[in-house]
């Protein structure tokens, strides 16, 4: 008996040992340093532990974040590859792709999405208009422009949601991501810039840049007193991202289960709760609400950007 307990603490051990050397790979189909990368990051860390493996953060910028999502669809489903998507990433840059080759439901497995947040509208200090009727009111009166992180960003969708609802015609100005945008607009030779909060909301609170309007029906905890679209009359002029988490289909379902396991425990983690907290990220689901939310998107998105007349070619 004594030798079987030893046999089976030894094998014990080596499967402990064989768990802790496996690496699982989060691909993040944007450069480094961006929200998504850093959300990735945060989920790598805290999902160490639950996985009892390593988990590495893998940018495979590139396309709108075509290149590293068709990556992982490929990976084999064993549940080492990961991605971090998001809905510009996952949804828009897919329905504006006629190459596409992969499908963004079909072609992969919904783990667990961390959170929502609706796009903010920002102007530099010295912008004339005080909010955005009087912005609208300029519209009208003079050129105007708006940054974006390049054609068919969700930025560029935000834009052209401005544009449709206020019946305006501001002109597109695309850029290689906000980080080369928001110089422009902080100096004014850039009129008006939408993005994600988590990486607007430190600029606002350094006064670096003035909020106008949110892009939702909810407003930001951050900034109570600027008002969101919905309320300001225009009910369709709504964009939020989210960032979530997805593996290749084909997936066993044990395993998809144990990463979903791990990842929304990694969510509840306090550093990953903070981070959300500052980045206004709310509406955590599991797989089987995350699943539900692409396909939502994908029917909502696909003829709403042919209607705003966007493409790759913008």
């Amino acid at each position: 008996m004594r030798r079987l307990t030893i046999a089976l603490l030894l094998v014990l051990g080596f499967a402990a040992a064989a768990r802790a050397d496996e690496t699982i790979r989060i691909v993040v189909p944007f450069a480094a340093g961006g929200p998504v990368d850093a959300m990735a990051r945060l989920l790598a860390n805290e999902m160490q532990q639950p996985l009892g493996a390593n988990v590495i953060v893998d940018d495979r910028a590139g396309a709108g974040g075509v290149i590293g999502t068709e990556l992982v669809s490929r990976a084999a489903p064993d549940g080492r590859t990961l991605l971090v998507g998001s809905q510009g990433s996952h949804v828009i840059s897919a329905m504006l792709r006629q190459d596409l080759k992969y499908d963004p439901v079909k072609s992969f497995a919904p783990i667990a999405m961390v959170g929502r947040v609706p796009m903010l509208l920002v102007v530099s200090p010295d912008f004339p208009a005080a909010d955005f009727k009087a912005m609208v009111a300029l519209a009208n009166t003079r050129k105007l422009t708006y940054g974006s992180a390049g054609p068919g960003s969700t930025m560029n969708i935000a834009g052209e949601l401005v544009n449709a609802g206020a019946h305006l015609s501001i002109t597109h100005v695309p850029y290689r991501g906000i980080a080369v945008a928001l110089p422009d607009l902080m100096a004014g030779r850039l009129d008006l810039l939408p993005g994600d909060p988590p990486v607007l909301l430190p600029l606002v609170a350094a006064k670096k840049i003035r909020p106008l309007v949110v892009f939702g029906g909810e407003r930001l905890a951050a900034l109570p007193d600027v008002p969101t679209t919905v309320e300001l009359g225009y009910p369709d002029m709504v964009m939020e991202n989210w960032y979530g988490l997805l593996a290749p289909a084909g997936i066993a379902p044990d395993m998809a289960a144990r990463l979903e396991a791990a990842a929304l425990t990694a969510i509840k983690s306090p550093r990953i709760q903070q981070a959300m907290k500052d980045g206004e990220l709310r509406g955590t689901l599991d797989a089987k609400g995350f699943k539900a939310r692409i396909e939502h998107d994908v029917t909502f998105w696909r003829p709403m950007i042919k209607q705003l007349g966007i493409s790759m070619a913008d």
